[in-house]
């Protein structure tokens, strides 16, 4: 326990220091899988795709066998046909991207400098939209967003993630979305870090808690198997959970969370559309 508070205190300690004393992120990276190393010696880094499976071989063996016939394959496919069906200008979505999508989600998300925001995979997805004449979809809405990235972001399995922070501007956003992945909030003053970080390979109830890398590499998740959940509806049922009123899916919140927490995983290859209990 007192390694897991001096590992988190090192992390908080390098997320609001002065302009000049700001760490690469890299750092950070580092100092938390040399943290999970020791504390799960046994596994491999490429194991943390898995989350919590990672710990029980049982619950892997399971999820493989689901996955040979994925019972949301449907919804999947109807992400690939709203992929596929023509803009009214005769546009598609893969025009708005390079190499058609191949391999463009394991940019994202990335620093605009020339707005000074983060951009996601989903807002570039209705950047595209706009573009070309159409009404963006709600990031929340499951039946347009949510099963339109649960194709779209599989175009990216196997791809190694990589999240660029160089400039001052995105090491801001870094440092925000840092700052809410450790700061304790709601009324039971938890925070992103009290979970995956401090108690990750834990049981919460009857449930394992996931290590902090790996989040991002698989998200939509289909939660039982049914229950599709983007990377921003997850963050907003944890914050829930929490009971705490959740930000805004979409918003430049969570985008900077999603940015911190992102580049945690670099190098790890994405895997998206995937089962989780």
């Amino acid at each position: 326990m007192i390694k897991v508070v001096i590992v988190i205190i090192n992390l908080l300690l390098l997320a609001t220091p002065s302009a000049a004393e700001n760490p690469m992120p890299f750092q950070d990276r580092e100092n938390l899988l040399n943290f999970y190393k020791k504390k799960f010696p046994d596994k491999k880094i490429e194991e943390y795709t898995y989350g919590a499976l990672m710990f029980s071989e049982d619950a892997k063996s399971q999820y493989h066998s689901i996955m040979q016939f994925a019972p949301f394959e449907e919804d999947i496919d109807n992400g690939r046909q709203i992929w596929e069906t023509p803009f009214k200008n005769g546009k598609y979505f893969a025009d708005c991207f390079p190499a058609n999508g191949v391999g463009e989600a394991a940019k994202y998300p990335l620093y605009d400098k020339n707005l000074d925001k983060i951009v996601t995979f989903e807002m570039k997805i209705n950047d595209c939209l706009e573009e070309n004449g159409e009404s963006p979809f709600a990031h929340n809405d499951v039946k347009t967003m949510g099963i339109l990235t649960s194709y779209a972001r599989k175009l990216s399995d196997g791809f190694p993630t990589k999240v660029v922070v160089k400039s001052e501007g995105a090491l801001a956003k870094y440092l925000n979305g840092k700052e809410i992945f450790f700061k304790r909030m709601g009324q039971l003053n938890l925070s992103c870090a009290s979970c995956h970080i401090s108690h990750a390979g834990n049981y919460f109830r009857d449930e394992l808690i996931s290590p902090a890398v790996g989040h991002t590499t698989h998200f939509p998740v289909f939660r039982g198997g049914e229950f599709l959940f983007t990377l921003h509806m997850r963050y907003q049922r944890c914050m829930e959970a929490m009971r705490v009123t959740p930000f805004p899916a979409g918003g430049q919140k969570l985008s900077e969370l999603e940015f911190f927490h992102s580049f945690l995983s670099n190098n790890l290859p994405l895997h998206s559309s995937v089962y989780r209990k």
